[in-house]
């Protein structure tokens, strides 16, 4: 190879030896063996390699040095001189001098230039590189692939450009020229044009190190006037300063308050239309401590949209706690790339970000920049805590999705609440309609949403389970703080999200760690598992299921495994079962016992899981399965019941038939003696009986006993005296015009009846004729009649009064 240099060209050729490469070529010149060669201007070198591939090995640099200060600054084309080099990868560097006062130009030819982040490598593996001198300072602009944006850059003072070109690559010219312009009283200014829908990445001079301290920079973004572009900041820092503020300026055509002053940490301005100007303002700073200013940022062009005007209403004004966030699908963990369609939520006209969090208290106006809204979600969160103890127990919160989200047309993505209770309290979820329903592999959930439920302290974590409505599960119970995220899947939560009851309360304190109250339907099979199921439930933690056993029917409970399948270290891992009917027994299994096998629940029944601390790694883990059919009532049960039924019927007959003859047989006649003189008639009641008690039939007796009515022979036949009981007397005395008195209630109350006999019907006082019967005492017999009348009547006693003074005297 021959390298022909003229001097006045001032340039130097370097050839070195690429680092971290070991020498095993060598450059031969004159019969010499040089490790690397330094050509410069004016020298005409032939040289060779003693390899055939010295492009492993070197690498060769030629610098042109242009002195803009002693005279005129050549103007136009950038050539890549000189020719004939060896193909080895090879930078041109083009180091121009030139006063403050006066500005240099980068011109670039189309493709133009796309900057890059330091690191990052060109398709191509051409870069360009450009460095501002200022007095002795090197301030890097950036460095830049082709096919790009930036047009132009101009500079204060002198300029060190590179062109970074590999080896087997014949480019022949340099794709920019230098122009001499006058002062721009900047460090640079950056020309980007973006004719069509795009995304640029740019960033300040110096990234990730300190922009220049108390420097000014701009950004020229030419933009079609039928295009809206929006500027995002996505990564910053800022210096200490002693004086002035960093900040950010744009120069907006047609805004009434140019420049727009914003700070590093404010939302920039988005949907603006057409052209507009970006400055970067630096400050002074600390001497002792200067930090550092630095920013990258995005610039976005994209066409208005159809339904940029329209505005949707979030009335979040009713809520507490909570914080509704719209982001791109993916957020925080995706970031976008420049090629993803730029989807924008806007608070104002111009006030757009790829991510919007709106508060609770508030209502908000929004809307939507983007194509399609469907790569947009929402993840919102709420925070439920309980201050008063008292109050709080009383209430009952709704887990649901406000109204104000679900009206959006963007999908909700997730919905979090964590609820927070007071050492005192534990917290109780509720399904009392849907339910919930535990998911595991034996029975999936495909429902439109789910919920996960994690207990969590400040030490431990247990995650209880994935769960989604149409289940068995009417509530749960945790004694820790709770975390439930409801995430939804497809669209379909549009519409089921009106039927959400999911609620929750603050209970007193639980003895479990988790208890689950279960009200399975009529032919569910029934699937639980313990929760933490991937890691077992944590050491000495118990877990509690009550199932209800739905009435005519009978469960059967079963466990999915032989044992517990763990071996204790302290304490002991117990499985309880225990039937709600009295005297049921209670079943009792260890680890180091086999499980009870399927067995029949005829009631509502509790099954405990209580842990251990394991000796291996492995925990706890346990799955049983319920299942219900109709009870099967055995006919022999049926007959005994019927036989036993009529045996204790044919008890209580006998019983009450030998009672009432044992009655008959006790009792002594008694004599019926009738008063003239008691008034029946019930007060306020007078008139009941309009005919007097001679016109009326009322003391007529309907049937009267042969005992009665023969009395007087039984005296005649053997003797004795007459019969004091039994005996009717006919009453030849005076006759009011009242019914007689009926029995007292006690009386009647007092009279046992054998459970077969049927009551009488009720007395009143328009229908019935009632009679009190006496003992009559024989030595007033001869004068009953006078006592009667002096005594208004009163001289008879009757027969409950008389039978309970004997009682009394015995």
């Amino acid at each position: 190879f021959t390298v022909s240099l003229r001097a006045v060209d001032n340039v130097t050729v370097m050839i070195k030896p690429r680092l971290g490469v070991s020498l095993s070529c060598q450059i031969w010149v004159k019969n010499v063996i040089k490790p690397e060669l330094k050509i410069r201007p004016g020298e005409n070198v032939t040289f060779t390699f003693t390899c055939r591939t010295p492009e492993k090995y070197f690498i060769m640099e030629i610098q042109k040095n242009i002195d803009c200060m002693l005279g005129p600054c050549p103007f136009g084309e950038v050539h890549l001189y000189p020719p004939g080099l060896p193909p080895l990868n090879r930078t041109f560097i083009w180091d121009v001098k030139a006063s403050t006062k006066a500005g240099l130009e980068l011109k670039f030819s189309t493709p133009w230039l796309r900057q890059i982040q330091p690191g990052e490598t060109c398709p191509d593996s051409i870069s360009y590189n450009i460095n501002s001198c200022i007095d002795t300072a090197m301030v890097n602009i950036g460095t830049f692939c082709r096919n790009g944006s930036v047009s132009r850059v101009k500079l204060l003072g002198g300029v060190v450009m590179s062109l970074h070109l590999p080896w087997h690559l014949p480019l022949t010219t340099s794709g920019f020229n230098i122009a001499n312009r006058a002062s721009i009283k900047r460090l640079c200014i950056v020309e980007s044009i973006l004719n069509g829908e795009s995304s640029i990445t740019l960033m300040s001079p110096n990234y990730p190190l300190g922009f220049p301290e108390d420097e000014l920079m701009t950004w020229q973004f030419m933009v079609p006037s039928n295009m809206r572009a929006s500027v995002f900041f996505h990564n910053y820092s800022l210096s200490n300063c002693e004086r002035k503020e960093e900040r950010v300026e744009y120069y907006i055509p047609g805004s009434p308050s140019n420049p727009e002053v914003f700070k590093l940490s404010d939302s920039q301005p988005a949907n603006i239309a057409g052209s507009f100007n970006m400055s970067l303002q630096g400050c002074d700073q600390d001497a002792q401590n200067p930090g550092i200013l630095r920013l990258l940022f995005q610039v976005v062009v994209q066409h208005p949209q159809v339904d940029e005007n329209v505005t949707h209403v979030v009335d979040l004004s009713k809520e507490r706690n909570t914080t509704v966030t719209i982001h791109a699908e993916g957020w925080p963990g995706r970031v976008p790339l420049a090629s993803d369609p730029v989807c924008l939520i806007c608070r104002g006209p111009r006030s757009c970000d790829r991510v919007a969090t709106l508060l609770s208290g508030a209502v908000h106006t929004i809307s939507f920049l983007c194509k399609d809204l469907s790569r947009l979600r929402i993840t919102a969160e709420k925070g439920i805590s309980c201050v008063n103890p008292q109050w709080c127990q009383r209430k009952i919160y709704s887990l649901s999705v406000p109204k104000a989200i679900t009206q959006l047309p963007i999908r909700l993505h997730m919905f979090i609440w964590k609820l927070l209770a007071p050492d005192q309290l534990n917290i109780e979820i509720t399904s009392p309609s849907l339910k919930l329903q535990q998911h595991i592999p034996e029975q999936r959930c495909n429902t439109s949403y789910s919920y996960s439920i994690i207990s969590a302290t400040p030490l431990t974590e247990l995650n209880v389970g994935l769960f989604c409505p149409g289940g068995a599960i009417e509530k749960i119970q945790m004694r820790n703080n709770i975390t439930i995220s409801l995430k939804t899947f497809g669209k379909g939560f549009l519409n089921e999200s009106n039927h959400q009851d999911l609620k929750m309360s603050f209970v007193p304190h639980i003895k479990d760690e988790c208890t689950f109250t279960v009200s399975p339907g009529p032919k569910a099979k029934l699937y639980l598992q313990t929760p933490n199921w991937q890691y077992g439930l944590p050491p000495y933690v118990s877990i509690s299921w009550y199932v209800s056993v739905p009435s005519k029917r009978v469960a059967r409970l079963g466990f999915s495994q032989d044992r517990m399948g763990i071996a204790c270290e302290t304490g002991r891992a117990y499985v309880n079962i225990k039937e709600e009917a009295p005297g049921a027994e209670e079943t009792v299994r260890r680890e180091d016992e086999p499980l009870p096998g399927p067995r029949y629940m005829y009631h509502d029944f509790w099954v405990n899981v209580s842990n251990c601390k394991p000796v291996d790694k492995k925990q706890l883990t346990l799955q049983f399965w319920v299942t219900f059919s109709d009870k099967q009532i055995d006919l022999g049960v049926i007959l005994g019941v019927v036989a036993g039924a009529g045996v204790l019927v044919a008890v209580v007959l006998i019983v009450c038939c030998v009672r009432k003859k044992k009655k008959k047989k006790s009792q002594n006649p008694m004599v019926g003696v009738y008063n003239t003189n008691v008034n029946t008639q019930v007060p306020g009641k007078q008139g009941l009986f309009p005919k007097g008690r001679k016109n009326n039939e009322s003391h007529v007796y309907a049937v009267i006993e042969d005992a009665m009515v023969y009395g007087h022979l039984l005296k005649e036949s053997n003797g004795s005296v007459a019969p004091e009981v039994d005996v009717y007397q006919p009453f030849a005395g005076p006759m009011g015009s009242l019914p007689p008195s009926p029995p007292p209630f006690s009386f009647r109350k007092d009279i046992k009846r054998c459970s077969d006999t049927e009551e009488p019907p009720p007395v009143t006082d328009t229908d019935n004729d009632s009679y009190t019967f006496a003992h009559r005492k024989l030595e007033q017999s001869d004068d009953s009649g006078d006592k009667n009348e002096k005594n208004n009547g009163d001289v008879s006693m009757s027969l409950l009064e008389n039978k309970e003074q004997e009682g009394l005297a015995e």
